[in-house]
């Protein structure tokens, strides 16, 4: 598998995770009006990455929000 998810990317993935990869893009999409500029970019990058993925790909991936060291 080769998604090349940044952390931002993945956290954003956690926020709308489901069960399926289809329902994580729909979730998303259907979100990008309530978003800012930075965070529809972000979001659009994601998606295109989510669709190149396959659902066994999407399954695998390791969805646990980053924490901050900080």
């Amino acid at each position: 598998m080769n998604n090349n998810f940044t952390v931002e990317e993945t956290n954003l993935i956690s926020i709308f995770s489901t069960e399926t990869r289809s329902a994580a893009i729909g979730e998303m999409t259907a979100a990008l009006s309530d978003m800012d500029s930075d965070m529809r970019e972000l979001a659009r990058r994601t998606l295109d990455k989510l669709h190149n993925l396959t659902d066994s790909e999407y399954s695998q991936l390791a969805l646990d929000p980053a924490e901050d060291d900080g």
